[in-house]
């Protein structure tokens, strides 16, 4: 029996603790399992496992995650509509379910002019309105994104480079970032480091295994307890 304070009291066998304690490990590994496999993903952002108090009677409800948002490795690509923000700060994007972030610059631009995520959702400007280039480009590189978000694109007919709009770059809580410093060009792949993740794997597996030893002993201890309560019967 476990008394908590405030005059609770907790009844629990061993056997239902290993088991919640083994489901626990396995959620954290889940955690760590994904950031390892988004190593290269573009614009991810690894997760830190956190376990709150009372984890070993409430189980996987005591787990919850805290997003590690330091900036991420910085690679050069070759289309110019690749952005990668150097400074912390998300892309904002209109999506069916309303506005969303993401460090995942890889944008298009659609017949009509629209500036549009992989995805297909518009990308936003500092003023909330979907970017929309009022000159097509005849090639990529006739757009121009500069540090400060402002996209310019190059129009033929005036032999000039004219400006579009402003990128919206903002905190995860949808505060402006004024200085974004976007690179063109650029892809922002994760800033999951794979040594890191392995080493966090190792108290997993030994929580998890000694969890599962303690169980086998219980299990074990109480079949035998069954059967020579059996045997006298």
């Amino acid at each position: 029996m476990t008394t908590l304070r405030g005059g609770i009291n907790f009844f629990e066998n061993g056997l239902t603790t290993s088991i919640r304690a083994m489901h626990l490990q396995t959620e954290i590994f889940g955690v760590i399992n994904e950031n390892y496999n988004s190593f290269d993903k573009v614009g991810y952002q690894r997760k830190d496992p956190v376990v709150s108090s009372f984890a070993e009677w409430i189980g996987t409800h005591a787990l919850s995650t805290a997003v590690d948002d330091s900036i991420g490795r910085i690679g050069h690509s070759d289309n110019p509509l690749d952005l990668a923000i150097a400074n912390k700060g998300y892309f904002q994007y209109q999506s069916p379910d309303g506005i969303k972030i993401t460090r995942d610059g890889r944008f298009k631009i659609d017949k009509d002019g629209n500036l549009l995520t992989l995805e297909n959702a518009n990308v936003l400007a500092n003023d909330g309105t979907p970017i929309r280039l009022h000159v097509i480009p005849e090639k990529l590189e006739d757009v121009k994104v500069y540090k400060n978000g402002d996209i310019r694109v190059f129009n033929k007919a005036t032999n000039k480079l004219e400006y579009v709009a402003t990128l919206s770059v903002v905190t995860n809580e949808g505060v402006a970032v004024l200085d974004p410093n976007i690179k063109q060009g650029f892809n922002e792949y994760s800033n999951v480091s794979l040594n890191s993740e392995i080493l966090q794997i190792i108290p997993v597996k030994r929580n998890f295994e000694a969890n599962r030893q303690l169980f086998i002993m219980q299990n074990n201890n109480l079949s035998r307890a069954i059967q020579s309560l059996s045997s006298t019967s």
